[in-house]
Order: C-alpha cells, then structure tokens, then sequence
C-alpha cells in the first residue's frame, strides 16, 4: 500500500547520524543522498522493499513533528527492538511511554519500544510475537 514514507528534519547531518544508526539495526545502509531543485537535501533509506525518506522541508519552514503520528518499524525479534531502541538513545533520540517490552492487546502480543527523533518524530520498533 505504501510507496515510502518521509519526514522533515531541520538538521539534515544530525538526522543522517541518527536514522543511519536506527535504521542500520534494521539492515538498512547508506542513504541516497539527493538535492531538490529548490535546494533541500534529502535522504533516501531503501531496504526490504520499503523507502524511508528524511528532507529538509521544500518550503523553507522548520520541520515540525506530526502531533499524533507514529511511524512503525518491523522488527524481526525482541533484541532488534532493543538495538533500534539503544541506537536511537545513543544517536540523540529519546526513549518515550513504557520502557520496550511485552505489551498484551486486542492485536495480540507485540514487543514494542517507542522513541522520538532528534525532530520529535514518534517511532515504534514492533515485533509481532507468533502465538503457539
């Protein structure tokens, strides 16, 4: 359903640094790296089939967070939530809601871990835990 996702970042170096160690635990690597013809730089994530894109914002405005937005990673197991959530901490993020761990619901079991870029994005690293 989705072709990518893109957020704005007012800091395009400290974003690199931080989405290049989040996203590296997910297998991602180097960005591409592209300048728009207004003159913002933007980065290309691409991996398993997905793009996660961060730019500058082609308005000249400062980038904001979305109020009630949370972009979702798929994790593979617990520990990969544990490494996007320590790499996020380590890169400038910030740990936010519960602590990651086990959360119980009308989805079913997830492991979950919830932090926020250095430009107040909400991410979600998610393990959907396989029901026996």
């Amino acid at each position: 359903m989705l072709n990518h996702v893109m957020v704005g970042a007012n800091d395009i170096e400290r974003s690199k640094r931080f989405y290049d160690a989040v996203l590296g635990t997910l297998g991602a690597g180097e960005p591409f790296r592209n300048v728009g013809p207004t003159g913002q730089t933007r980065l290309f994530y691409r991996h398993d089939g997905s793009t996660f894109c961060v730019s500058e914002p082609i308005d000249g405005q400062p980038a904001t967070a979305a109020n009630g937005g949370t972009i979702g990673f798929r994790c593979s197991s617990p520990e990969q939530v544990h490494a996007f959530h320590d790499a996020a901490l380590a890169h400038g993020g910030a740990s936010i809601e519960e602590p990651p761990g086990l959360r119980e619901g009308g989805l079913g079991p997830m492991y979950l871990a919830y932090v926020r870029d250095p430009d107040g994005n909400k991410l979600c690293a998610i393990h959907r835990v396989k029901q026996g």
